[in-house]
């Protein structure tokens, strides 16, 4: 009998996790879900690709968030620094470092801080008693590996505590991705299982799910032109999401319903193009059609999904910012800084 080696061995086993627990998780999907904020990337260029993106291939750690399989040995002793001005009061901040492990493993530790700003809360006649600043944390830790010459696993554990005001609640998440990726044709496919996971501690009586997903990206490079195109379809656990257009504010119809094929559809994919004339510079533009119908009112705003980014690399960092306005009201924006500590030690 052929034995099989550590490293084959790491494979299968990596593979095998990532279909389970996909598995295990999608029977107990109910589509009611909390700690949403999980779904925010703390990545600049993520950001600025729709939101969400899990197959653009880039030497930057911060990448990673949304799937562990895009960590590697090549960002070894590589540090991330991200800040977000958010939707009102809301800022977010965070850290990450990155070190290899092995030619073929790399591990990754990191810590993010979502921040509410100040709130007023009251006794159940409306009698102002004060504020409180709402707070969500989450600690990770991730490890990937090369399962062959174009096929990366990782898999991202996270833990997260939420405290608002005298109430608090902890949970456990996971999200277990494969990676494929070809050099000479610059494609790139990923398949990733977010979120999996559950509390183990409750605000109160109620059960909060987190929200589970399974997510399908492909990002390919168009050769002689500097440009690379991606796709990625998320929300794959629950095929309906219908929504209401307000229509114009012109009409005294009530707003339609919109639960067919193809607005069904569109709202589980998002559009992205990178420029990317050299290693030292990108842009990126996106469309993510689920936000703009999610943030739709009478009073159009030409930018409701839609997001861009830039990023430019020195000699020893690296800057990326991003830009979106979901909602007429709402700004935001998205800095990461990146070094790696080795240019420092030489």
């Amino acid at each position: 009998m052929q034995h099989c080696s550590k490293h084959q061995i790491k494979s299968r086993l990596l593979l095998w996790l990532f279909f389970l627990v996909i598995s295990l998780n999608l029977r107990s999907q109910d589509g009611s879900t909390a700690y949403n904020f999980l779904n925010l990337p703390s990545s600049s260029h993520i950001y600025g690709l729709g939101g969400i993106n899990i197959s653009t291939i880039e030497d930057n750690l911060n990448l990673t968030d949304q799937n562990p399989a895009l960590l590697g040995p090549e960002m070894d002793m590589q540090i991330g620094i991200n800040y977000m001005m958010y939707i009102g009061n809301t800022n977010f901040a965070g850290l990450k470092f990155a070190k290899k492990i092995t030619e073929r493993s790399a591990l990754l530790a990191g810590i993010q801080y979502f921040g509410y700003g100040n709130m007023k809360y009251a006794d159940e006649i409306g009698n102002i008693l004060g504020t409180f600043s709402p707070k969500d944390i989450s600690v990770n830790v991730a490890y990937s590996h090369d399962i062959s010459a174009r096929w990366r696993g990782g898999i991202n554990l996270k833990f997260v505590y939420s405290a608002y005001d005298e109430y608090s609640a902890m949970a456990l998440a996971t999200d277990i991705g494969v990676n494929y990726f070809d050099p000479e044709i610059d494609f790139s496919a990923s398949l990733v299982g977010a979120n999996l996971g559950g509390q183990i501690k409750r605000f109160n009586e109620t059960h909060d799910r987190l929200p589970m997903d399974v997510r399908l990206g492909f990002t390919k490079g168009l050769g002689s032109i500097p440009v690379r195109l991606s796709v990625t379809a998320w929300n794959l656990t629950k095929w309906n999401l219908p929504y209401y257009d307000p229509g114009d504010g012109t009409s005294s119809e009530s707003p339609q319903l919109k639960d067919s094929f193809f607005p069904n559809l569109f709202r589980h994919l998002i559009f992205a193009a990178d420029v990317v004339p050299s290693k030292n510079y990108h842009i990126g533009l996106a469309y993510n059609h689920k936000t703009r119908t999610d943030m739709s009112m009478y009073s159009r705003n030409l930018l409701s999904g839609f997001s861009l980014c830039a990023g430019l690399n020195v000699k020893y960092f690296g800057v990326d910012v991003a830009f979106a306005q979901p909602h007429t009201g709402a700004t935001t924006f998205m800095v990461n800084l990146t070094a790696n500590l080795n240019d420092f030690i030489k």
